[in-house]
């Protein structure tokens, strides 16, 4: 007799409850979430509150309204990151592309999210019952995202400036030779400069982003599953529902040579009650803040908080009381010439039980005449 305590798989078999079982789609609340990781150590820095200042590379993640404010040269933005002490890494890398005029900007953008060398225990145990650790295999658990953005200007004067963009993603998801999904999306988004003003609007997934999975086990696999009392999935289609993210900022001039930007956003979500600041049903709101102080736009230190939520306090043995937790970040990034770097350190856990990471990222902006970078 097989044991089922002794083959099971920790990512395998989350998979298989997390995925539909059923052929018609079906909404998941917290499908996709690879993709509000976020993107650049700015913007992770800055406690993730983006949408209204954005205004590089990376506004094909946050708002790709903001890619209009590339101009005069294509830009490359590069990240990378390690959660949980290097199990899952995170890689983002882009490219914008303003037009000739200047008026237009296409931004490619590729994100991928993974977890490798996972130890698939399907035939560790044998018939008899004995182990045989030779059959233990690896597999990789991998998320990708890639997007086609589009920003444009729609109004500038002296006083106002109005852009829009959109993104067109594709989304591939597979856990090793198991399951595979293959999604399509649409984003769009909004931004509006008046004075020291800035506002944005992003609506993510606005046409309810779908992946549709397919699984492949073998006929041995599929026993090994039965006789441990696990469900076999079969295809099923994954439905993402639509996000808004509304935001402001203003931009401070601190003497002659320094400026602060602070920015607040509030992410509206629209499938029933999430643990967030107000939590209702079907609207649940969750706040995020982040500031940036700018020295000659040269030198930057930026800080944020996001994520809050309510949790049993740890001194609590009875596991009633609970608290408001956030996560907070920190960050610096300096330019030298057409070089950026940028670093922020975040914390994945609360205040209270931190689980930092490290986070870097890069960019480049690349003279398209001389198809170099200027130093």
């Amino acid at each position: 007799m097989i044991s089922g305590k002794s083959i099971r798989i920790a990512v395998l078999f989350a998979l298989l409850h997390t995925c539909s079982q059923q052929s018609q789609a079906q909404f998941r609340k917290y499908s996709n979430e690879f993709l509000n990781i976020g993107a650049g150590a700015r913007g992770l820095a800055m406690g993730s509150a983006q949408v209204a200042s954005v205004a590089d590379g990376t506004s094909g993640y946050w708002n790709p309204a903001g890619l209009v404010n590339v101009k005069g040269h294509t830009q490359v933005n590069l990240m990378h990151s390690e959660y949980f002490a290097g199990i899952g890494k995170y890689d983002f890398a882009n490219v914008a592309l303003p037009t000739a005029n200047e008026k237009r900007v296409i931004g490619l953008t590729a994100l991928r999210f993974a977890v490798d060398d996972i130890a698939n225990t399907l035939f560790l145990v044998n018939p008899d019952g004995s182990l045989n650790y030779n059959n233990i295999q690896t597999f990789s658990s991998a998320d990708y995202a890639f997007l086609l953005s589009y920003g444009q200007n729609l109004k500038k004067n002296e006083s106002t400036v109005i852009n829009f963009g959109a993104n067109a993603k594709v989304i591939y998801r597979n856990v090793g030779k198991f399951a595979r999904a293959l999604g399509f999306g649409l984003d769009a988004g909004l931004q509006i400069f008046k004075n020291q003003w800035r506002f944005g609007l992003a609506a993510k997934d606005v046409t309810s982003t779908f992946n549709t999975w397919t699984f492949n086990f073998s006929d041995k696999e599929k026993e090994v599953l039965y006789l441990t009392n696990n469900d076999i999935p079969v295809r099923s289609t994954e439905l993402t529902s639509p996000r808004l993210t509304l935001g402001a900022s203003r931009l401070f001039n601190i003497g002659q040579t320094s400026t602060l930007l602070a920015e607040t956003n509030f992410d509206l979500t629209f499938d029933g009650k999430r643990n967030t600041v107000v939590s209702s049903d079907p609207v649940s709101i969750d706040p995020k803040l982040g500031l940036e102080y700018g020295y000659k736009n040269v030198f930057f230190v930026r800080g944020g908080i996001n994520n809050f939520q309510q949790g049993l306090a740890d001194g609590d043995t009875l596991n009633q009381k609970k608290v408001w937790i956030y996560q907070p970040s920190v960050g610096a990034g300096f330019r030298i010439k057409s070089v950026v770097i940028d670093y922020a350190f975040a914390n994945l856990a609360n205040q209270s039980n931190p689980l930092f990471t490290h986070i870097f990222s890069l960019r480049l902006d690349i003279d398209r005449k001389r198809k170099s970078a200027v130093f």
